[in-house]
């Protein structure tokens, strides 16, 4: 499923906050979990736990986790309260933050590829501030104090991601329940039929084949004729039996219930609901395979309609 949570945490140091940990989560669809983690380098130590911490959550889905440590909190005050007098002294102080070899490297590197590639678009501010080692990161807090904050930034984060998850999955869940509704539809208006489907099959069967014994030459003794009258019928009541679909009607309906069961005890579903999509396609398959009336053929082609849109849906579901 798809959704999007953040938050922004304190790092305090003997009560004064040094520094803030932002933390974006977003999700989009996926049958497996697929977590993709963007941090600074410093941070990498902390890579382990985050995954551990989104996996005991979010079980399906490509996550990409971006984490953003703002240190200077200040800028934006002394920026805004700048006179003319200091500017150039604040210009200088935010050059002296960014790591001139690095930037340098990264020209030379673009203009290589600008030659190449005459196509290829040139780096934004934000690509630029964004390069690895482009700004000088002053080491204020150490491993163990940044830990904590970092691991509730995230865990925030996560029970907002999952808060608008959720919206989109009680959708996803009443959509699937309508389809299987349909389905439970229409087993209940071809059910009453199946005896007489099977009877009417069974009759024109039988004339059928009485027809052609009545034609067998007339040499042949009735005693005989008996016989092959009275195999025929056998025949045609075990071809009778073998075109029952009781026992599949039974199965779809177990299988429909255990979809409204899954989605009302709530919780991770998504595999659960992917096993019952392969049942329901067997047992209308089944159905398609031993249908003798237009009834159970067109209802073999909905119900397959309908399983194939669940199935679609499902992979959106944790």
């Amino acid at each position: 499923m798809t959704g999007f949570g953040a938050h922004r945490q304190p790092v305090l140091i003997a009560g004064k906050t040094v520094a803030l940990v932002h933390v974006e989560l977003r999700s989009i669809n996926s049958r497996f979990l697929d977590v993709l983690i963007r941090c600074p380098d410093e941070l990498r130590f902390a890579e382990t736990m985050m995954r551990e911490v989104i996996s005991k959550k979010i079980s399906r889905g490509k996550i990409e986790c971006r984490i953003f440590i703002q240190r200077d909190l200040d800028t934006a005050l002394v920026s805004e309260t700048n006179s003319e007098t200091n500017s150039g002294t604040t210009a200088q102080a935010v050059l002296e933050r960014f790591n001139t070899t690095v930037l340098q490297d990264l020209h030379l590197h673009q203009e290589l590829i600008k030659q190449q590639f005459t196509q290829a678009d040139l780096l934004s501010v934000k690509d630029i501030l964004n390069w690895p080692g482009v700004l000088k990161q002053d080491d204020v807090v150490s491993a163990d104090e940044i830990l904590s904050p970092l691991q509730l930034a995230l865990e925030e984060a996560l029970a907002s991601l999952l808060a608008s998850r959720a919206i989109e999955g009680d959708a996803l869940g009443k959509s699937i329940l309508d389809r299987a509704q349909k389905m439970a539809d229409l087993i209940t208006q071809i059910e009453p039929l199946l005896p007489q489907i099977v009877q009417g099959y069974q009759d024109k069967l039988s004339e059928k084949l009485l027809g052609v014994l009545a034609g067998i030459d007339q040499q042949v003794s009735s005693l005989a004729k008996g016989e092959v009258a009275d195999r025929i019928r056998q025949e045609i009541v075990l071809y009778g039996v073998k075109i029952d679909i009781d026992e599949e009607i039974s199965r779809l309906k177990i299988h429909i219930q255990a979809i409204r069961n899954a989605l009302q005890k709530g919780g991770p579903v998504g595999k659960r609901l992917d096993f019952l999509m392969q049942e329901l396609q067997r047992e209308s398959n089944t159905l398609g395979a031993k249908s003798v009336s237009q009834e159970t053929s067109d209802a073999a082609i909905e119900l397959k309609l309908l399983v194939e849109q669940i199935r679609e849906q499902v992979q959106n579901l944790e």
